[in-house]
């Protein structure tokens, strides 16, 4: 197993913390891409990891600029730097095909890093995926008085469940996020993408990742909506399903690979 002890990766003046195991040759590896404020120790990264350990193949977990264990200042990131760090990481921690698992925000990471490594990343599995979530999610539901409080102050602190102090949104966010957005036509990917979306999402509707299906021009994607399940899909049984759809995958890229 990996150690309980983030290491660091130095990527443009910022510490990235890692987590990661060595696995066997000749199998395909998993790289974990998180969500939106979200953290490297959670459940379902860390039964994941565990899960890959034990079935031999190598895993990276990380935090993005400003989440978690890493360096740097969460407002001053945006989709294009959190898309360096994972970039980063495929490159320097990763060798071989690799599978790439994205939730929420990191399925939007997972598509873009495949569309720039399309020579090493060879599958995809995305739990409640969110691309272009800063345009057609949030600027798309904020009121008047919102948008224009990001225009004039350059920021607004959204409310969340999940944090007393709500987060900082901020003009270069939701600016910069459409340079990345990619439901606006089809999505150049040929890989095989396995999409997992409750049915009771309350953050990302699962008509969203429904389109995403739609836009992916590979012929193998399969779209599973798990009816009673919530954004976070991270009951016993979710996270169960989560890694055997991973694990099923990469033996999919090992037999593709030695066919």
């Amino acid at each position: 197993m990996e150690s309980d002890a983030a290491e660091y990766l130095e990527h443009q003046g910022v510490r990235i913390a890692f987590r990661r195991t060595v696995g066997e040759s000749g199998k395909a590896g998993l790289v974990w891409l998180g969500g939106f404020h979200s953290d490297m120790l959670g459940e379902k990264a860390t039964t994941l990891h565990d899960s890959a350990a034990r079935a031999g193949r190598s895993f990276v977990r990380f935090d993005y600029l400003g989440h978690g264990e890493s360096g740097g200042r969460f407002e001053d990131g945006t989709i294009g730097r959190w898309l360096s760090d994972a970039l980063a990481v495929v490159d320097g921690l990763t060798e071989g095909p690799l599978v790439v698992v994205g939730s929420s925000m990191g399925g939007w990471m997972a598509l873009l890093a495949a569309l720039a490594r399309p020579e090493r990343i060879k599958a995809l599995v995305l739990l409640a995926p969110a691309p272009d979530f800063t345009d057609k999610l949030m600027w798309a539901s904020f009121d008047d008085s919102q948008k224009r409080q990001i225009r004039e102050d350059g920021f607004w602190a959204r409310p969340s469940p999940y944090d007393a102090a709500g987060y900082p949104i901020t003009r270069e966010l939701i600016e910069e996020g459409r340079k990345w957005n990619v439901l606006d036509g089809e999505i150049a990917l040929d890989l095989p993408v396995r999409i997992l979306h409750g049915g009771l999402d309350g953050d990302v509707p699962w008509t969203h990742s429904l389109d995403l299906a739609d836009k992916l021009r590979s012929k193998d994607v399969v779209w599973t909506l798990i009816k009673d399940g919530d954004h976070r899909l991270s009951r016993p049984q979710d996270i169960a399903r989560m890694v055997a759809s991973v694990l099923a995958t990469a033996d999919q890229v090992d037999a593709a690979r030695s066919a």
